[in-house]
């Protein structure tokens, strides 16, 4: 089954130290409980700064990013197609 710790009468416990060896915790970080579909709990760590995680993306491909343009354009269709859609659905229901 793994590791198992105890929870107490407050409902805390203690995380076995593989545990937190594997996670690399130390006193003070965050721990964020993801709870999944099938029952489950994951434990994920909230204790990396924001420059550890500076270089784990790959660069873009050329071309593959979009410009600022772009998105703008594709946002300003799509609110224009709810606005529609909304109106439509509003018209239908004073017939």
């Amino acid at each position: 089954m793994g590791h198992q710790s105890k929870l107490t009468a407050k409902g805390q416990t203690t995380i076995p130290l593989e545990v937190r060896e594997h996670l690399k915790l130390k006193p003070g970080d965050r721990i964020a409980y993801v709870l999944d579909s099938d029952g489950g709990v994951r434990l994920v760590p909230k204790n990396r700064s924001i420059g550890e995680l500076a270089g784990i993306l790959a660069n873009p491909r050329a071309g593959a990013g979009a410009t600022l343009q772009a998105m703008d354009d594709a946002i300003g269709d799509y609110l224009a197609d709810e606005d529609e859609r909304i109106r439509r659905d509003l018209d239908d229901g004073r017939s």
